[in-house]
């Protein structure tokens, strides 16, 4: 049945035109919206900002962790410890300090890779794929992979438990927008793949419902000659994104979706210019997002938008409070000072309510709540 929404737009008091731009003097703009900037929603128009709190009390807050303290290191992508998760996603920080001894299976979910540091070699049932920080690396369920490191690799394992990545649909910007689907890379049955095939004990560590078991080979089973069809691992570079941008309207995070699964989704902000219409707010807008808990990992650059942030943190943002901009990033809200951001992050918007596991909890900055906070 289609999803139908009590829906008659109204207004009330002193509001602006249009969402995003020319506020009324002195107000704070904060949306109330449903299903994540797609559903209906109110703006609200307040004299101060809606995360001006002076203190917090109880489990539900903004949570930050710095995921660089997480210095334990394991060749296997099965060690790597949980960091968020609920049934339909399960987020691991891994440390990879050289090659991985044993191939790998996930018969739980898509496997989503993005690498923070290092560099390597994939080698999967289907062939051979250098790569890089910045790169993402989807691994469908099944597929079996290795990695060889050329340096240590650090990176972000995002499970889509039950589930399948896809590519989001663009709408009226075309299927081309953001990136060409003729980017994304699959592996190459290649002089380097044939070269590791051949006999000797492999083992596979097959992952399923969060239990590891171990099949041995006598044999290299990445032993394809060829393949045909259309479900493969791609890989792709942050640096092949081409952001949506308006100079005139400030995009919500959704316009910036990367990948999709069934119950959350995957956005990349990348370097872009800001907004240059005087009336243009130009850092995020305050928000509800009332049906997403939303977590940021940042990968690299300036965040603008957040203070006590620096590459390989984590930020935890439940849904049932307002969600927005550090108090120094609104000083910029229609003056920057600087032509445009200069960041890379992947964000998750979760459609259920994530768990923080203990290894998050160890390395958490308690103090995030706090800089926020309004002086008394």
């Amino acid at each position: 049945m289609t999803r139908k929404y009590i829906s008659f737009p109204k207004v009330e008091g002193e509001t602006s035109r249009q969402a995003h731009a020319d506020l009324p003097a002195g107000t704070y703009e904060r949306e109330l919206g449903k299903e994540g900037f797609f559903g209906p929603a109110t703006h609200m128009y307040h004299r101060h900002p809606p995360t001006g709190w002076t203190s917090w009390e109880g489990p539900l807050r903004p949570r930050a962790f710095d995921l660089v303290k997480l210095d334990a290191a394991d060749a296997s992508p099965w060690a790597a410890p949980d960091i968020l998760g609920n049934a339909a996603l399960r987020l691991r920080y891994w440390h990879l300090p050289g090659s991985t001894p044993d191939l790998a299976r996930n018969g739980d979910g898509d496997e989503l890779l993005f690498v923070h540091a290092g560099q390597g070699d994939l080698y999967c049932d289907y062939g051979h794929l250098a790569i890089t920080a910045g790169d993402y690396l989807v691994l469908p369920r099944g597929t079996m992979w290795r990695i060889d490191c050329r340096e240590p690799m650090t990176m972000l394992m995002i499970e889509a438990t039950g589930s399948s990545y896809r590519l989001p649909d663009r709408g009226l910007v075309g299927a081309h927008a953001i990136f060409d689907p003729a980017i994304l890379d699959v592996p190459a049955i290649d002089d380097a793949f044939r070269a590791q095939q051949g006999d000797g004990e492999w083992r596979v560590r097959i992952k399923r419902r969060g239990a590891v078991s171990t099949v041995t080979y006598p044999f290299n089973p990445l032993d394809a000659v060829g393949w045909t069809g259309d479900l493969t691992p791609v890989r792709l570079n942050v640096k092949d994104i081409r952001p949506l941008m308006s100079h005139r309207f400030h995009l919500p995070p959704s316009a910036h979706t990367t990948f999709v699964a069934d119950r959350f989704v995957v956005c990349t902000f990348t370097p872009r210019p800001f907004e240059t219409d005087p009336g243009a707010i130009k850092v995020p807008f305050f928000h509800n997002n009332d049906d997403y808990d939303e977590v940021i990992f940042y990968h690299a650059g300036d965040f603008f938008s957040r203070d006590n942030i620096h590459p390989g943190m984590m930020s935890f943002h439940p849904c049932g409070f307002t969600h927005g901009p550090h108090p120094k990033a609104l000083q910029s809200m229609l003056t920057p000072k600087k032509p445009g951001t200069d960041e890379y992050a992947v964000m998750i918007d979760a459609r259920d309510a994530l768990d923080i596991a203990p290894a998050a909890s160890g390395v958490e900055f308690t103090a995030y709540a706090d800089s926020w906070k309004t002086k008394e």
